[in-house]
C-alpha cells in the first residue's frame, strides 16, 4: 500500500503524516525472522509501523538509515533475517505551538487508544487562516494535555464547521498511523443525514472527482480534468415539503464532498451559503448535514468498532418543520 504525504491529501478532510521528533533519537532494531530478499523499505514500515512507508523512503534518501552498521539510502535493497537496522528519524514540519482552551466536549468514547467526538455546529476542527484559536485542537489540548505530544493533538480527519457529528481522535502516534492508513484504504466507514433541496426519489451515487475551484479557490468543485476521484452513495430517507431527508455514505474524504456532489446533481444542502442558490441558503441557518454514524478498526484490538449519535436539535427541528409543510 502506498503511503499518503500531506501534499496527497492537502485537498481531503483527512490529515496525512505529520509525525515530529527530536532529531537526537536513534531507533535499533533486528530484521525479524522469515525475511528473505524483502525490500528494506517495506521491511523498516513492519518494524517501525508508526512511520509511512513514503516518510521511512525519505529518510533513507536523506542518510538516514543504516543497515549493520553501514549507511544505506536504497529503498530496493534486499533485507535479510538478523540484519541490524539504525533509524534517525527526522524532524518533519510541525505545528506550531498551539494553546490548550477550556472548551467543553461531548465525548462519546474513550479509551487510551482512541477518542470519539460529537462536534457542534460552529466549531473548526483546527487552527488555520483566520481561526487561529478556539478550535477542536486547541480543545483537546485542555482536557488531555498529553496530546500535545501527538501531532494535530491526535486529529486524523475534519468535518466543515457548521457540519455536525462524529469525529475520532488518536491518543497515539502509532493509532494516528494506523487510522491514516485506514483512510487511504477507505476501511472506515463515515455515513451522513442531510437536507437536500428538491424531491430525490431513488437512491444513486455521484462519482465526480473534485478539485479546487478554478477561480474561486476557497471553493470545491466538480472537474472534468485535474480533480481527485470521489465517489458519494446518498439513499432517499424521507420525502419533505420541497426537500429530502438522505442518507450519504462516504468512499472517498475530498474536502466539501458531500456538498459539492448534491448540489452537482441539482439538490444542494440547505443552508449551504457556499454551494447552494440564495432561496435554498436561507431556509436554514447552516449547511443542514450531520455525520451520524462513525465505523473502523479499532487500531489496539483490531475489531470493528462503531458509534452513533443523533441528528442536533436544529436539524430535528428542520425535518419536524418540513415534514408539517412548514
Amino acid at each position: 500500500m502506498t503511503a499518503l504525504t500531506l501534499e496527497d491529501t492537502q485537498d481531503d478532510d483527512y490529515i496525512a503524516e505529520q509525525v515530529a521528533n527530536p532529531p537526537e533519537v536513534r531507533l535499533q532494531a533486528t530484521v525479524p525472522a522469515g525475511v528473505l530478499g524483502d525490500r528494506l523499505d517495506a521491511v523498516l514500515a513492519r518494524v517501525w509501523p508508526q512511520y509511512s512507508r513514503s516518510r521511512l523512503q525519505g529518510w533513507l534518501r536523506e542518510g538516514r538509515v543504516s543497515v549493520d552498521g553501514g549507511l544505506c539510502e536504497d529503498a530496493r535493497r534486499r533485507t535479510y533475517a538478523g540484519e541490524r537496522l539504525e533509524l534517525v528519524p527526522g524532524a518533519l514540519p510541525a505545528d506550531v505551538a498551539h494553546a490548550a482552551q477550556d472548551m467543553p466536549l461531548r465525548v462519546v468514547f474513550e479509551d487510551d487508544t482512541l477518542i470519539v467526538i460529537d462536534k457542534p455546529a460552529g466549531m473548526v476542527v483546527h487552527p488555520g487562516n483566520g481561526v487561529p484559536d478556539g478550535t477542536l485542537l486547541n480543545a483537546l489540548l485542555f482536557h488531555w494535555p498529553e496530546l500535545a505530544g501527538v501531532p494535530r493533538a491526535g486529529i486524523v480527519h475534519r468535518l466543515d464547521r457548521d457540519t455536525t457529528g462524529l469525529l475520532v481522535v488518536a491518543r497515539t502516534l502509532e493509532a494516528q498511523t494506523d487510522l491514516v492508513r485506514q483512510l487511504q484504504a477507505r476501511s472506515v466507514s463515515r455515513r451522513y443525514f442531510a437536507v437536500v433541496t428538491g424531491a430525490v426519489t431513488a437512491d444513486g451515487t455521484v462519482d465526480a472527482a473534485i478539485g479546487r475551484h478554478p477561480v474561486q479557490r476557497t471553493r470545491m468543485a466538480v472537474l472534468t480534468a485535474g480533480g481527485k476521484p470521489a465517489r458519494t452513495h446518498y439513499s432517499v430517507r424521507e420525502g419533505l415539503r420541497d426537500a429530502t431527508l438522505v442518507e450519504c455514505r462516504l468512499e472517498t474524504g475530498r474536502t466539501h464532498q458531500i456538498r459539492v456532489h448534491m448540489a452537482h446533481i441539482g439538490h444542494a444542502l440547505l443552508g449551504d451559503e457556499v454551494y447552494a442558490q440564495r432561496n435554498v441558503a436561507e431556509r436554514f441557518s447552516r449547511q443542514a448535514l450531520h455525520a451520524w454514524r462513525l465505523g473502523l478498526i479499532h487500531p489496539a484490538s483490531g475489531t470493528e468498532v462503531g458509534w452513533e449519535v443523533p441528528m442536533p436539535d436544529d436539524m430535528v427541528a428542520l425535518v419536524a418543520r418540513l415534514e408539517s409543510g412548514g
